[in-house]
């Protein structure tokens, strides 16, 4: 199966970023890809956190869940679609930040909020997405084609306890693939992000596909990017540093058993 991740620089027009996501969903549908992968907030990067409140979309109902819908549908893809925020009916205050992931007929076929949220303070720079965000509550995964594909968002990749979860789900095989839709910054991603990305690559023995943003913002915000697609050895298939774009590979399924089957480490778990 080819993926792809599509690495956006999203402004704070809801309009412009999905008009750019249909760009990239049909450069990646043309090129081959059956599953694409969209950043974290593609749809939306506001000057503040509280921003987002104003464009949440009721579960199941708004115009960019529809649009995310219409991409899959038109062209016959997957659509990870990166992230959103969806409201929360009990705290008007807070959204959860929710990976939406639609079927080649457009139908909803999972959804997966973000379990971890980000906070960072260096001294210089504060961030903290707990003021404006409930975290997830469970591990998601789905069938996409007969892939097993788990979901992740961002600041999850630091916990790779989620990722185990994720391939050692009660009567499941583990995940051929993981999602990490993500708006990396720029100081963090420099010194972490790929080492991560390969990190859980390696342990689980699977692809992870990470669409990242990537570029100045018009506020002024600078995103790390690197969209990367890594195989189960560790290897990086394809990356793109900044800017837009569309990052692919191929999933080879007889990569996944070969790994596994010259170092079974994932038979070898003793930690419940």
């Amino acid at each position: 199966m080819k993926i792809a991740a599509l690495q956006t620089v999203s402004t704070s027009s809801v309009e412009r970023n999905v008009a750019t996501a249909h760009r990239l969903v049909a450069e990646a549908a043309g090129r081959g890809a059956r599953l694409v992968v969209l950043p974290e907030y593609f749809c939306f990067m506001g000057a503040s956190d509280r921003d987002k409140l104003a464009i949440a979309e009721a579960p199941g109902d708004g115009p960019i869940q529809q649009a995310l819908s219409d991409m899959a549908r038109r062209h016959g893809v997957w659509v990870i679609g990166g992230t959103l925020p969806i409201r929360v009916p009990e705290a008007p205050d807070h959204a959860v930040n929710a990976s939406c992931v639609y079927a080649p007929d457009g139908r909803q076929a999972a959804r997966y909020d973000k379990m971890h949220l980000f906070r960072y303070d260096n001294g210089r720079e504060s961030y903290d997405e707990g003021r404006v965000l409930r975290a997830g509550d469970r591990p998601v995964a789905l069938d996409a084609d007969g892939w097993r594909v788990g979901l992740s968002v961002c600041y999850d990749v630091r916990f790779p306890e989620l990722y185990r979860a994720l391939s050692f789900m009660p009567g499941e095989r583990p995940c051929d693939l993981v999602a990490v839709p993500a708006a990396f910054t720029y100081t963090t991603g420099r010194a972490h992000w790929e080492l991560l990305l390969r990190a859980r690559a390696i342990e689980n023995q699977c692809y992870v596909i990470a669409a990242a943003q990537g570029g100045v913002h018009e506020t002024g915000r600078r995103t790390w990017g690197h969209s990367m697609i890594v195989d189960p050895w560790g290897e990086v298939l394809d990356v793109l540093p900044e800017g837009e774009g569309v990052v692919m590979a191929e999933m080879d399924r007889a990569r996944i058993d070969s790994v596994r089957a010259q170092l079974p480490a994932l038979t070898h778990r003793r930690c419940p």
